[in-house]
């Protein structure tokens, strides 16, 4: 396992958590905060197990192991085990999907290119293609209507399972293999035969408004995220507004998420989190931006990292919350190889904002409702806070 603390998405939902935090055998935050052993040695999560937590995860292991045994498959004996512990985080993965799944935090992942949305009357459209992608390639256009993938319709189905379909998740598909899609464009359908590649994600993107105000939009905090918006605020116009856009943010590395957070705060605490009763802290570097006016826009798919980050600014009083209330993931699991080579994660402990609100299932409710026209309400209250 790497050493790395991590709010994750895995790619398939169906089989666990929509959101995780995985806390691998060194705890990277902490570990910047001086709370942790270094990197060779095993740090107190691993040893400070309660009776509870460690019980679960001998019980999937068990499960997995009669398994293999009996010529089954682990990881859905894995699965069952972890539903029937009631652990509403858990998850288990095989190993090709961790691994691409660690890989995808590092900024990479298989797939064709696309991103979708599910219209109202269930269809899947096409929303952005990503430039040299093998969509692309092919003249797949925002817009175009997908409607099958290797020959499963698609209308209807959460874009979560679509993404699942087109990156070959349930069997681990690797760069080069074929996915057929079936698409329509107005009147003309057509079927397209695509190979998937490995791509680069673009986890931060800038632009500017009208009268200097830069958005910050975060999708998601692979590797290098928290640098970027560190960057992104020093290029900004002074004097001017910052729109810190982190809507349908699923989460990603938490210490990527505690860099983007020093970027508006001059040290202090970022958030707190406990694992198996042990209580630690996440704090953010000193010398950020304090001074700039700053609004937070979110969703109901802000979740987990881009939930802990929305509660320091926001407990911090740095920036004005506009938007509609979060998911509500705030729970810290832990990997754990089963004799396969899978991975289990179990939920082990919470996290908590400064002012040690709970997130896990609640959410945070922003300052500002508003889930129309989210963009101009962030540019009105910046005007107010600029003339403050």
């Amino acid at each position: 396992m790497s050493g790395r603390d991590l709010f994750c998405q895995p790619r398939r939902f169906g089989r666990g958590a929509a959101l995780t935090l995985v806390f691998a055998s060194v705890l990277v935050a902490g570990a910047a905060t001086g709370s942790l052993p270094g990197p060779d040695r095993k740090s107190p999560a691993g040893t400070a197990r309660s009776a509870a937590s460690a019980g679960r995860q001998e019980d999937v292991a068990e499960a997995a192991a009669e398994a293999m045994a009996a010529g089954q498959s682990p990881v859905e004996a894995a699965e069952r085990a972890v539903s029937r512990s009631g652990d509403r985080w858990g998850a288990v993965y095989s190993q090709g999907e961790y691994e691409e799944f660690e890989e995808a935090l590092d900024g990479a992942y298989t797939g064709v290119g696309l991103w979708a949305r599910r219209e109202r009357d269930g269809r899947i459209e096409v929303t952005k293609v990503r430039a040299g992608s093998p969509a692309a390639t092919a003249g797949i256009r925002a817009g175009d209507r997908l409607s099958s993938v290797d020959g499963a319709k698609v209308d209807g189905r959460p874009v979560t399972e679509v993404v699942a379909l087109l990156r070959g998740d349930t069997t681990d598909a690797a760069a080069g293999t074929a996915v057929k899609l079936g698409l329509q464009r107005g009147t003309h359908a057509w079927d397209l035969t695509l190979r998937r590649a490995r791509l680069s994600v673009d986890p931060v993107t800038v632009r500017e408004l009208a009268g200097g105000i830069t958005v910050i939009r975060i999708a998601s905090f692979t590797k290098g995220a928290g640098a970027e918006v560190r960057d992104a605020v020093r290029r900004a116009p002074a004097a001017t507004g910052i729109v810190l856009d982190l809507r349908g943010n699923s989460g990603g590395l938490v210490t990527e998420a505690v860099t983007a957070a020093s970027a508006f705060l001059d040290g202090g605490l970022v958030a707190t989190y406990d694992v198996d009763g042990d209580q630690r802290a996440l704090h953010a570097e000193p010398g950020g931006d304090t001074g700039r006016p700053l609004v937070a826009l979110v969703d109901g798919g802000t979740m987990s990292a881009a939930e802990l980050l929305t509660g320091a600014l926001q407990d911090r009083g740095r920036a004005v919350v506009v938007g509609t209330r979060t998911f509500g993931k705030g729970s810290v699991q832990m990997p754990s190889r089963l004799p396969d080579g899978s991975v289990a994660e179990l939920t082990v402990g919470h996290y908590r904002t400064p002012s040690g609100r709970a997130v896990d299932g609640r959410g945070i409710t922003p300052d500002l409702e508003a889930d129309r026209g989210v963009l101009g309400r962030a540019e009105t209250v910046l005007s107010g806070l600029g003339e403050s």
